[in-house]
C-alpha cells in the first residue's frame, strides 16, 4: 500500500514506517508543521518518501492517516479526494473529560485508533467506530547499566507544561536523588525550580543518544500526571530501567508489579527512587522485568501485525 500520513510524532512514526509498505509524508520548502517530510534524527526506511503537497494529487494513495484535525482539509485541498480514513489519535482529551467529543466523531467512513484502552474510554467518539492499537517500540536493546547513582526524567518542554507533566514534582524526587531531565527547552530548569545544579541537571540530546544516555542512570522516574503513554517510559523499560512512575492514565496497565513502583503516593514514589538509587542489584533485578514486559506487551512486530489488520480492513 501507499500510505499518506505527516510526520507529527517522531518516535511513533519511527516504529509504524518499519511496516512493509510505502509511506508518502508532505514535504514544504521550509518544513513546517504540515510538511516537515523525513525525520533527521530518527533512523527511518527508504520506504518513507517524501512528497510536495503539489504533487500529491498524481499519486496514488490507498490509504491515510490522520492525526490533527485539520489534516482532513489538507487531504481535500491537496488530494482533491479521500481515500480511506483513520484517525490515529496519540493522545488523553483535554478539556472537558469526560465528555469531550473527538475530532474524527463527525467525520464519515473514517476509522478512529486510540494508542491507549484509557484514552479510548476517556474520549466521546461519537458515531465513528473506534479500536486500540497499543504502542510498538523499535527495540534499542538493553542497554543499563546504571553506573551513575541519578535518575533519569524524559520530558519536552518542562516549564511550560508545568503540572501536565508534574513539573512541580521534581524537587520531591530531586530530594530522594539527584536528576537528570532529558527534553526539548529543559534549560535553565533547576533555577526555575529552585533547586541546585547538581541536583537537576538538564540535556537536549538526539534520540540516537538519548537511549544511551537514559541507560547510564540508575532509575527512570515518570512524574507525568496526564498524558495518553509517554513513549519515552516505554523505551526506558525496553532499555531495562527500573521504573517509578505516578498511577495516572495508562500507567498502571503499562508497568507491571517487580518492574519498579507505580503509585499515586509521592512519599513512596519518593522512597522508592532513593531505595533503587541505593541498590544496584535491586535496580538491575527491577529493569529486568521491566524491559521482560515491554518487550512482551509493546513489541515492534506485535505492533505492525495489529496495524497491517487494520490497513487490510479499511482498504477491503
Amino acid at each position: 500500500m501507499r500510505i499518506l500520513l505527516w510526520h507529527v510524532h517522531g518516535s511513533w512514526t519511527t516504529a509504524f514506517v518499519r511496516g512493509p509498505h510505502t509511506c508518502v509524508v508532505p514535504v514544504t520548502p521550509d518544513r513546517g508543521p504540515d510538511g516537515l517530510g523525513r525525520a533527521r534524527t530518527f533512523d527511518w526506511p527508504d520506504s518513507v518518501v517524501e512528497v510536495p503537497p503539489e504533487r500529491l494529487r498524481d499519486e496514488d494513495i490507498d490509504v491515510v492517516v490522520l492525526q490533527r484535525p485539520h489534516e482532513l482539509a489538507l487531504v481535500d485541498r491537496w488530494l482533491g479526494r479521500r481515500p480511506p480514513l483513520v484517525y490515529l489519535e496519540h493522545n488523553a482529551p483535554h478539556g472537558d473529560v469526560p465528555d469531550t467529543r473527538h475530532p474524527a466523531a463527525d467525520i464519515p467512513g473514517a476509522i478512529l485508533v486510540h494508542v491507549t484502552h484509557f484514552n479510548r474510554l476517556m474520549w466521546d467518539a461519537g458515531p465513528v467506530p473506534a479500536t486500540v492499537i497499543e504502542h510498538g517500540i523499535v527495540d534499542p536493546g538493553p542497554l543499563w547499566t546504571g553506573e551513575l547513582p541519578r535518575a533519569a526524567v524524559v520530558v519536552n518542554e518542562p516549564v511550560r507544561r508545568g503540572r501536565t507533566t508534574g513539573t512541580d514534582l521534581l524537587p520531591v524526587f530531586a530530594g530522594a536523588a539527584p536528576l537528570d531531565v532529558f527534553g526539548m527547552g529543559t534549560e535553565g530548569l533547576a533555577g526555575h525550580l529552585g533547586l541546585p545544579a547538581g541536583r537537576c541537571r538538564s540535556y537536549e540530546l538526539t534520540q540516537d543518544r538519548l537511549h544511551a544516555g537514559m541507560a547510564r542512570r540508575r532509575v527512570y522516574v515518570h512524574p507525568v500526571r496526564w498524558t495518553s503513554l509517554g513513549l519515552s517510559l516505554i523505551e526506558a523499560m525496553h532499555l531495562g530501567m527500573p521504573v517509578v512512575a505516578l498511577a495516572t492514565t495508562e500507567v498502571a496497565e503499562a508497568v507491571p508489579p517487580g518492574a519498579g513502583v507505580v503509585s499515586n503516593r509521592i512519599d513512596v514514589l519518593a522512597e522508592a527512587v532513593r531505595d533503587l538509587v541505593a541498590d544496584p542489584p535491586r535496580a538491575r533485578l527491577a529493569g529486568e522485568a521491566a524491559r521482560a514486559a515491554a518487550l512482551a506487551r509493546y513489541g515492534l512486530a506485535r505492533f505492525l501485525d495489529d496495524w497491517e489488520r487494520l490497513l487490510k480492513e479499511v482498504t477491503r
